[in-house]
């Protein structure tokens, strides 16, 4: 496997994520919520980047890209940052089709939560998955992370409310 790493969404990123989410939008589709035509576009693209950008401004979300050989191959974000006494925040993930199974999605977070806990000062970072994606749950449970219960009806993903099983990790794990 090429080395997994992770860097900062920027706006140069549209039209390979366009690029991307296009290619693997039958692949994704039943793990994301829907999105409209527009988001598989150089402009929507561009428009989602300046969206989390923004949050990422505010301290809200931190969006990575996640990289093989110098390629990007997915992305992984923080999102929903909170602060104060809480000090959380989630994690999401994806990863292309072509590289799943590879480790990618396991580097990359194993990579974001290293920075959740050091630079970011967070101390707990929450994960979710559909019931059914064993896949995610193995990458969620080989970084270490604690199976804390389900979720009912957590996220609409492919037009339907879903339940989660949800993880958490702590900066003491």
């Amino acid at each position: 496997m090429a080395t997994v790493d992770i860097r900062p969404l920027a706006v140069t990123d549209a039209r390979t994520l366009a690029q991307l989410y296009a290619e693997n939008r039958d692949f994704l589709a039943p793990l994301e919520p829907m999105r409209p035509e527009a988001f598989y576009t150089f402009e929507g693209q561009r428009r989602h980047i300046a969206q989390l950008s923004d949050r990422r401004s505010s301290g809200s979300a931190y969006p990575f890209v996640i990289l093989t050989g110098g390629n990007v191959v997915g992305a992984i974000n923080l999102s929903n940052v909170v602060r104060g006494a809480f000090q959380s925040c989630n994690v999401g993930y994806w990863v292309a089709k072509d590289h799943n199974g590879q480790g990618c999605a396991t580097a990359a977070l194993g990579l974001v939560c290293e920075r959740a806990f050091g630079e970011l000062g967070l101390h707990r970072v929450e994960a979710g998955t559909l019931l059914h994606n064993v896949a995610s749950q193995r990458v969620i449970e080989k970084n270490g992370f604690t199976r804390i219960g389900v979720a009912p009806r957590y996220l609409q993903i492919a037009g339907e409310w879903s339940d989660h099983i949800l993880f958490q990790k702590t900066a003491e794990d």
